[in-house]
């Protein structure tokens, strides 16, 4: 149940930060295990999934497809899959601003032969879809555009399906389209290739489904992140997994570890983790921040002083957004590249975070796909910070404080969408 939310949040500076954060569970592994246990043969206990925005909607979709879903408590759930054909054939699904949700459904509905369709909030409406779509129609997929064309709202209609070419998809706007595209055609159960067309962003992400496909049975042979061949296999329950911490969630604190001194834990994810956002720990120790990692924990601290460096943040395009906050405190001038995904999320993230930074006194040029950022001699007190529904502004910004700036934080309730109880956990590691 989500918390209660006021229309702003105003935030005093923070002398210094410790503790401990039990993170929640990672939103890209909650929402891609609740498909694939939905598809699969069998009952999958899942231990540890989210509760936010993005899985309830999934759930709630998932349940209008007929697929029994039971909530065990402590963040259990006991999914009793469908074998690879959802019971509904018809549904109009709708599924908030959850790409996590709206992408990978998007593709395995085009192949169960029932009559769908898939809405979401006016953002998800502004956020493309058409690379994922053409790749569908060219297996004869019928999908079909209710507004304008190349992006949601969906129709999805029974089609004859003929796979001979490979299906090709482009892989230089979001990642989230190719994994889309690898959970949904094992359920043709014949082998499929998939080809990349262009540069492929965000590996890691495409690394988590493959490793998540591994577990419910299916085995993609990857070639140099061009190519993926699905072996011609069904989904099996691997009968219980568990959700690992949110690894994004995460650079929030270990971001507050270094600017406010720390130490910092964060707990549920570590050294051995699936999510490529991990690596923002390793940008932190060249921001000058001290880094220790455990099997499932990582602490930092820091001494409050910050390098400024220029990084290529395709890897981790959603923590990257925490080091943009960072290079407010950093020496010299912050450069983030290859982040052109950022305009493509929750809102167009490059032009939001440059105009919040520029209004707490920071120079900030951006491009397509880079942000620089130079900090200013003293950072403006009390500005209002809006969030633009965005979670991710709204966590973000709320660092600040451990730089001695006091903050106004619009909209609080957005962080709902992936950490509801974010300002509780924030408020915890006040030292």
């Amino acid at each position: 149940m989500n918390p209660s939310y006021p229309p702003f949040l105003d935030l005093a500076p923070i002398a210094q930060s410790r503790g401990s954060v039990a993170l929640p569970g990672s939103k890209s592994i909650s929402n891609r295990i609740l498909l694939l246990a939905a598809l699969a043969a069998g009952q999958t206990r899942i231990d540890g999934l989210l509760d936010s925005d993005d899985t309830r909607v999934m759930l709630a979709a998932l349940a209008q497809l007929g697929v029994a879903v039971t909530a065990l408590g402590n963040d259990a759930y006991l999914v009793t899959g469908a074998g690879g054909a959802f019971p509904a054939k018809q549904a109009s699904l709708f599924l908030g601003n959850a790409g996590t949700a709206f992408r990978p459904l998007t593709a395995a509905l085009a192949l169960m032969g029932g009559q769908y369709q898939l809405s979401g909030v006016a953002r998800m409406h502004e956020r493309p879809i058409g690379d994922l779509v053409d790749g569908l129609r060219s297996i004869g997929c019928d999908i079909r555009y209710l507004g304008q064309a190349g992006y949601p709202p969906l129709a999805v209609h029974p089609a004859g399906l003929n796979v001979k070419a490979p299906i090709r998809v482009r892989g230089d706007v979001s990642s989230q389209f190719l994994s889309a595209l690898l959970m949904a055609l094992p359920l043709l159960g014949q082998s499929v290739v998939v080809e990349v067309v262009g540069e492929l962003i965000s590996k890691p992400y495409v690394a988590l489904t493959l490793n998540l496909l591994a577990r419910f049975g299916i085995k993609v042979q990857q070639e140099n992140w061009q190519r993926f061949v699905i072996p011609a296999c069904v989904y099996q329950s691997p009968g219980q997994i568990k959700v690992e911490g949110d690894a994004s969630s995460a650079s929030y604190f270990l971001a507050a570890g270094v600017l406010g001194r720390g130490p910092v834990r964060v707990t549920g994810v570590g050294r051995n983790s699936i999510q490529g956002d991990v690596a923002f720990a390793d940008m932190l120790a060249r921001m000058g921040g001290q880094i220790t990692y455990g099997d499932d924990w990582i602490e930092a601290s820091g001494t409050g002083a910050l390098t400024a460096i220029e990084a290529d943040c395709n890897a981790i395009p959603d923590a990257a957004m925490t080091l943009a906050v960072l290079a407010l405190f950093a020496r010299g001038t912050t450069t983030l590249r290859n982040i052109g995904s950022w305009r493509v999320k929750e809102t167009d993230r490059i032009a939001a975070m440059a105009c919040e930074l520029t209004k707490l006194g920071a120079q900030v040029s951006s491009g397509a796909d880079y942000i620089s950022i130079t900090p200013p001699a003293t950072c403006r007190q009390g500005i209002a910070i809006d969030t633009y529904d965005d979670h991710r502004m709204a966590m973000c910004f709320s660092l600040v404080t451990l730089g001695g700036v006091a903050v106004r934080i619009n909209e609080p309730g957005c962080v709902a969408k992936t950490f509801p109880t974010y300002w509780q956990a924030f408020t915890n590691i006040r030292a």
